[in-house]
């Protein structure tokens, strides 16, 4: 290397092929990500993988005697590689905003300057003004260098624009995602118009893009997270009106049979026939609460449930029923009406 400037920015190209390649990693071998957004990312590190590679090897060949043809095929390849992430933007962007992406005014005009860069881009190819190389494949910027970029970043704007009109169409993790991903983007292209930061360009596209999944990645999780809680949710909630269901299945019957049993002892046995009024009462009571319960609850309250049950029970068929309570362990909990119904 012939200078300090010349291997840093070997270096910035270096490191930005390395975060491109883990980036890409982490997009094939995690998972938590919808189908959509996967091949996105992975369309988006591997645009900055060949960008960052064309890169390197044009730095390299600057020392070779390499044709003069293939330096600015290069030059232009890194330039149109370094554009698409700009409309691969903006077709995410809408994606996730669920809008159709072939009748979007926003990505039309998108295309429109992506297409007046590339236009200019190659009028580079005869006009000096834009950019001049030497006999030994250096390159400066000419007095209209600047030209090119001014579609670029109005671009990015049009899609930061885009985004903060839709924010409240995106989740905060998603809007952040892509704030992320454009700002430091455009900042950059901004101070490239001015002075040459063209290694930061690559380097800044990568970090961006590596924190955009990172958001992407985390919303789509706590998403998952969130649809699942929901499941159970409705999960109990359906196990609950099952109970309730099957409660009030057996109640009438029930019901019927018991008030026929205090209608015949009034006359022949009225103590007993208070007693089992009580019990018949606090059974109701007991059910009554089961059926309004949606938390577990403790086995003892549980068992209390269905000895009052069983109490009614027992005054009805007298010694036919007998019963032998085991329950040696009751220190637990359990969903209302499991006991009872089976008994």
């Amino acid at each position: 290397m012939n200078s300090w400037v010349e291997l840093l920015s070997f270096s910035t190209f270096g490191a930005a092929l390395l975060l491109s390649v883990i980036g890409l990693w982490f997009t094939v071998v995690i998972p938590g990500i919808d189908h959509w957004s996967r091949r996105f990312f992975m369309s988006y590190f591997i645009v900055f993988l060949l960008g960052c590679l064309s890169n390197i090897i044009e730095v390299i060949f600057q020392y070779y005697n390499v044709p003069r043809a293939v330096f600015i095929f290069l030059l232009l390849l890194e330039s149109l590689l370094l554009s698409l992430p700009l409309l691969m933007l903006t077709a995410y962007l809408l994606h996730c905003c669920g809008e159709n992406i072939r009748t979007s005014k926003l990505l039309h005009a998108v295309l429109v300057l992506w297409a007046v860069f590339a236009a200019l881009l190659v009028s580079t190819l005869f006009i000096d003004d834009f950019m001049y190389i030497t006999p030994d494949d250096q390159y400066f910027r000419g007095s209209l260098y600047w030209l090119p970029l001014v579609p670029i970043i109005v671009a990015m704007l049009l899609n930061f624009i885009g985004t903060m009109r839709r924010r409240t169409q995106l989740s905060r993790k998603v809007f952040l995602a892509f704030i992320i991903a454009i700002l430091p983007i455009t900042v950059t292209l901004i101070v490239h118009l001015f002075i040459d930061v063209f290694p930061l360009i690559d380097v800044s596209y990568v970090l961006s893009a590596l924190a955009m999944y990172s958001f992407i990645l985390s919303d789509q999780i706590e998403q998952d997270r969130r649809q699942q809680q929901k499941i159970v949710r409705q999960q109990q909630e359906i196990a609950h009106e099952r109970a309730s269901v099957m409660v009030l299945q057996m109640r009438p019957h029930f019901i019927y049979n018991t008030l026929m049993s205090i209608y015949s002892l009034c006359r022949l046995d009225p103590q007993k026939a208070q007693q089992i009024t009580m019990d018949f009462t606090n059974y109701l009571r007991k059910n009554f609460n089961a059926v309004a319960t949606e938390s577990t609850i403790p086995f003892s309250t549980e068992l209390e449930h269905t000895r009052a049950y069983l109490a009614v029970e027992q005054a009805q068929y007298e010694d036919m029923l007998i019963v032998d309570y085991d329950t040696p362990f009751t220190n637990f909990r359990l969903p209302s009406l499991t006991l009872q119904p089976i008994v």
